[in-house]
């Protein structure tokens, strides 16, 4: 039988949880933003090998999404980990 999480535990959890969830929301939003709209025309000045697609293009309509895909990643394996520190803190 699981016991509930003491409202300390709870508490570092959300915080943990919402300091991860604003630095990811935070590279999401320099890559979509910063690279897909904000510095384009520096980036354009670079082609991806083998295609002849400009940077700034790509990270404006592929890149962004890519990059969004591997954050969700990353959110879930974070979040896994944090709780089984949570499940482990109330066996203990």
């Amino acid at each position: 039988m699981s016991k509930t999480p003491s409202p300390e535990a709870r508490a570092r959890y959300w915080r943990k949880n919402l300091t991860w969830l604003g630095s990811l929301l935070a590279v999401w939003f320099l890559v979509s933003y910063g690279c897909g709209i904000l510095w384009v025309d520096q980036l354009d000045k670079i082609r991806i090998p083998g295609t002849g697609f400009k940077l700034g293009f790509w990270f404006a309509q592929q890149g962004s999404i890519y990059v969004f895909l591997v954050l969700i990643a990353v959110y879930v394996v974070v979040m896994n980990k944090l709780d089984k520190e949570l499940v482990g803190e109330d066996s203990q």
